[in-house]
């Protein structure tokens, strides 16, 4: 259990002050993460680690001479917003481009990605090299769908090294890539791990049993089996590894491993695996070169272990045993040349000034409804924080709640102060969306500032919102929710209870009814398409490795929307200026 904390809410932020005051030395805060104390010489290639906190060392315990220029902090197990990753990506630019590296997760590839269009709109080169190394979350024909989990640490080191060496970007890109290829990994669980504030875990493993193929979000095993003794557990994961070999060519082939401990394994236990595992590959024919033995991507407090093999080449194996020196990870005698003492602290070209541009009446009038309804659906979200928390868990990592709460309390802020600069409704609500999607982070907090975003650009200032002018903005919300996630009907996300309800509320709008009683029927569309998400097996996002887990279960997407457009109509139905039917004026 995570016992110490003040606010659970601000856990993470609390969690990074501690962390660089406790290593001045090494690392500075920035917004969204940490950096290097003193900046890398000009002309070097700059890699970015980056994904949710709970898994100290990684992502920011890396940071540091050899390894990483800096990091992106999340939440607990959610994706960093892009606005963050944007920043520290500017924050450790020095002339030669940016490498981003992450895990294979639906949120983490929809906030760098947009970061890096944000930096290239720069003049800042960027790339991002998605790690694919969990051999249990997906089959071998499908392994740019595999989430990564401790692989992550060995191509962090490779990318790092390379670029440390002088590479040029295409080449920092290129070995990174070639390391992710070369890296598997499996684990097993003992017992789920607890987040701050709960009291109970994100999942049990039954006494005498153990979950095989986790993931390092808190998410449970693909299958349950007996639990085996030390040396039988090392058979299981190394024989699941070498099953997934690479070609190399080689006929003695030479890996590095990590054995990983998840947060509440000891180092003793992790050891007696160990001497195992090195005689198995050993008797398999395969050496093993500066392997690592401990905790290097943790879970929380989660109980159980991975193995993690990656086959060498000689420009990996040199790479990976470069001298690194950071808060967490220290190998060999580091000698870096750094950026020279009069550059270290300068400044960023300053962003430029926000117009502020005030809205008539009419606008500022539908603005205020806009806010009354962010305030509504906040409240009702931070109310439903444990109840989306524990359907999320089923299958997945369990932050749907805490995101959601994060994310729609940091819209109100935004929107309260700018509806009280006497702005219109698509400012209000860009300035929401912005909030949203960089304090939920994760999946939903890109999609729902998108979302919020597009529906407030077919808003108007110039008049009251009619009918047509609600079907108009759903309909967009739906387009940038689509063309970001990627999702269709039938995968098991909040897609499936926004289709039905743009598409109802299209058809009540065509049909002449009020923007209030389109919106209550096409709410009411949503919920029934939301307890019909039971039914579904996820093809996307974090829960799609534990399809079979989640059938029973509604997705908890689809459930907090569809929750939220049900509250939004309560707000409508008020009396608002917005219950007209589709044509202009008319009431």
């Amino acid at each position: 259990m995570t016992r110490l904390y003040d606010d659970p809410a601000s856990f993470t932020e609390d969690m990074v002050t501690g962390f660089v005051a406790a290593h001045p030395e090494y690392v500075r805060q920035v917004p969204g993460g940490v950096v290097r104390a003193k900046r890398a010489r000009h002309g070097k290639v700059a890699v970015v680690t980056g994904g949710g906190s709970g898994h100290y060392p990684a992502f920011c315990g890396v940071v540091g001479p050899g390894f990483a220029d800096g990091s992106v902090i999340g939440n607990i197990f959610t994706s960093p917003s892009a606005d963050d990753a944007y920043s520290v990506g500017r924050a450790v630019d020095r002339g030669a481009g940016v490498v981003f590296s992450f895990g294979n997760y639906a949120g983490d590839n929809m906030n760098f990605g947009l970061a890096v269009e944000r930096l290239e709109r720069d003049g800042i080169r960027a790339h991002n090299v998605v790690v694919t190394d969990d051999v249990a979350s997906a089959p071998a024909s499908e392994q740019a769908k595999r989430r990564g989990v401790v692989g992550d640490f060995v191509v962090f080191k490779v990318a790092s090294a390379a670029a440390e060496e002088g590479y040029s970007f295409d080449e920092v890109v290129r070995v990174a890539e070639h390391a992710n290829a070369r890296t598997r990994s499996l684990g097993v669980a003992f017992d789920g791990c607890t987040l701050p504030g709960q009291d109970q875990p994100l999942f049990e493993v039954p006494e005498g049993r153990m979950g095989l193929g986790l993931g390092i979000h808190g998410e449970p095993g693909v299958s349950e089996r007996d639990l085996p003794s030390a040396s039988e557990l090392a058979k299981i994961l190394v024989d699941g590894l070498l099953a997934e070999a690479p070609e190399t060519g080689a006929a003695k082939p030479r890996v590095t491993a990590i054995l990983n401990g998840l947060g509440a394994t000891k180092y003793e236990e992790l050891f007696v695996v160990w001497g195992t595992v090195s005689r198995l590959l050993a008797e398999a024919g395969v050496e093993v070169v500066a392997p690592e033995v401990g905790e290097l991507v943790t879970s929380l407090d989660m109980a159980g272990c991975s193995l993690t093999l990656t086959w060498l080449d000689p420009e990996l194996e040199r790479l990976w045993q470069e001298p690194a020196d950071t808060p967490a990870y220290r190998k060999g005698n580091v000698a870096i040349a750094e950026a020279e003492e009069s550059d270290v602290d300068e400044e960023l070209p300053a962003a430029p000034e926000k117009v502020t541009v005030v809205a008539p009446p009419e606008g500022q009038a539908t603005a205020a409804v806009v806010v009354r309804a962010l305030h509504e659906v906040a409240d009702l979200l931070h109310g439903k924080e444990e109840e989306l928390g524990r359907l999320d868990a089923i299958a997945g990592d369990g932050d749907h709640g805490r995101g959601m709460t994060r994310g729609s309390a940091a819209a109100v802020a935004a929107a309260d102060e700018a509806v009280a600069q006497g702005v219109g409704p698509a400012a209000v609500l860009v300035a929401a969306g912005d909030a949203w999607a960089a304090k939920a982070g994760g999946t939903s907090g890109v999609l729902w500032g998108a979302a919020l975003r597009s529906f407030g650009d077919l808003l108007p200032d110039h008049r009251a919102a009619m009918a047509n002018d609600l079907a108009a903005g759903a309909s967009a919300a739906l387009a940038a929710v689509q063309r970001l996630g990627r999702a269709e009907l039938g995968d098991k996300t909040l897609v499936d209870a926004l289709v039905p309800f743009v598409e109802e509320l299209r058809a009540a709008v065509e049909a002449g009814a009020t923007g209030t009683e389109a919106w209550q029927q096409a709410a009411k569309a949503a919920t029934r398409a939301a307890e019909s998400t039971a039914e579904l097996r996820p093809r996307t996002g974090r829960a799609r490795p534990l399809a079979e887990r989640s059938v029973g279960t509604p997705d908890p997407g689809a459930t907090s929307l569809a929750l939220a457009l049900n509250r939004i109509g309560t707000v409508l139905a008020g009396g608002d200026g917005l219950a007209g039917n589709g044509k202009d004026g008319e009431k």
